[in-house]
């Protein structure tokens, strides 16, 4: 029999790097999509609990699905708790825009939803693809078509390789990015710190009251060793992610900042 698979992501049900993975994935597992119905992109790990999720049967490129009326996170639990769906992988991606750093990683809902799928118990892996064009991430995600066909071998080749020799240990999600010009192979990386140079532009209405927009331009690069340099380098970061975010080496230091006391 082969592995089970449960495919999700954040760009939604329709997004063409999903099916992408779908194909690449369905050689080597069975394969049960159910992710959100619409963009869902930077809601992070967040989840509807002042709501009801509605769930729908659907029909995608001749593939059945379940759009999820929630975020990832949500697409994730409806898959395990109300489907009953057991799988031994979830994949979530592939992700129209790359998910690196610290600050990406905590905001990103294609990671979030591999996160939410650990925390559940089974392992998982987020793929996010690099774009040239930061435009196509706001198009409709059924135009940004993945003709390279080199992306889908490597979601084959990463699934199949943790399928095969088991998961890493000590590694609650694998992070996968894949350049937009592949370069050369994998490389195991950390974190960088930021993937943006934050900023805010203030514009005005027609009324003339303000409001403003988040944005701000890539990095250009990172120190050699992190997942920002690897792709800039045109190579494919694996970066092993875990749940616990102790700061273990701050210790000492708030130890002597909060003594305990006896009372």
């Amino acid at each position: 029999m082969k592995p089970t698979v449960l495919l999700t992501n954040d760009d939604g049900v329709s997004s063409a790097g999903l099916w992408a993975a779908y194909t690449a994935l369905s050689d080597i597992a069975d394969v049960a999509v159910v992710a959100p119905s619409t963009q869902q992109s930077a809601v992070g790990r967040s989840i509807s609990i002042f709501e009801p999720i509605r769930v729908h049967k659907v029909n995608i490129n001749g593939s059945p699905a379940y759009a999820v009326d929630g975020k990832p996170t949500d697409a994730v639990i409806i898959g395990l708790y109300a489907l009953k769906l057991k799988p031994d992988l979830v994949v979530s991606g592939i992700n129209i825009g790359e998910n690196l750093s610290f600050e990406s990683i905590m905001t990103s809902g294609t990671v979030g939803a591999a996160l939410e799928a650990a925390n559940q118990g089974t392992p998982a892996v987020a793929f996010s693809l690099q774009v040239s064009d930061q435009g196509r991430k706001f198009d409709d995600p059924r135009s940004a078509l993945l003709e390279d066909e080199s992306i889908g071998h490597i979601v084959t080749d990463v699934c199949s390789r943790i399928l095969d020799q088991g998961f890493p240990q000590e590694c609650n999600v694998l992070n996968v990015n894949i350049p937009s010009e592949i370069r050369g192979g994998y490389e195991v990386t950390r974190l960088a710190h930021k993937l943006f140079h934050t900023g805010v532009e203030e514009r005005f209405d027609p009324r003339g009251r303000p409001y403003y927009w988040i944005d701000g331009p890539f990095v250009e690069d990172a120190e050699e060793g992190t997942d920002v340099h690897a792709v800039r380098q045109g190579r494919i970061s694996l970066t092993p992610v875990t749940l616990d975010c102790t700061a273990p080496a701050a210790f000492d230091q708030v130890q002597k900042q909060f003594p305990y006391i006896t009372r």
